[in-house]
């Protein structure tokens, strides 16, 4: 069964810290660019962070300085590192696999997760 699967959201105070993990199961993500996306309550989708498969990355400016995006390869797993969580970080977050990264959008997207919530309270 192919799949890809995001973990590790969560309820955080203002300031915190999460790590979210995007999992492949039935293929090599290590084939594939990662991209993240951001869904905020009663908004579109928003790419925020992309790795390409050699390591490059790239992030929204509402991402630089707080989140840090990698990935392991061998396990087919890519991570959010996301710091300084606030308010408007509220939503879902999806992972995609791709064919590449256009700045930090993941694009022509080959795999897609479901999403994992992610709250900050005010």
């Amino acid at each position: 069964q192919v799949h890809l699967r995001e973990s590790g959201g969560g309820l955080v105070q203002p300031g915190g810290s999460l790590r979210l993990s995007c999992t492949a199961t039935g293929f090599y993500l290590s084939y594939y660019a990662i991209g993240w996306f951001h869904q905020a309550p009663g908004k579109e989708r928003e790419g925020i962070s992309c790795i390409t498969t050699d390591g490059s990355t790239y992030y929204a400016d509402s991402a630089k300085g707080r989140f840090t995006i990698s990935r392991d390869n061998p396990n087919d797993t890519g991570y959010l590192q996301m710091n300084d969580l606030k308010p408007e970080d509220t939503g879902v977050y999806f992972c995609e696999a791709g064919l590449g990264c256009s700045d930090y959008v993941a694009r022509d997207e080959v795999y897609s997760g479901r999403g994992t919530q992610v709250t900050v309270p005010s």
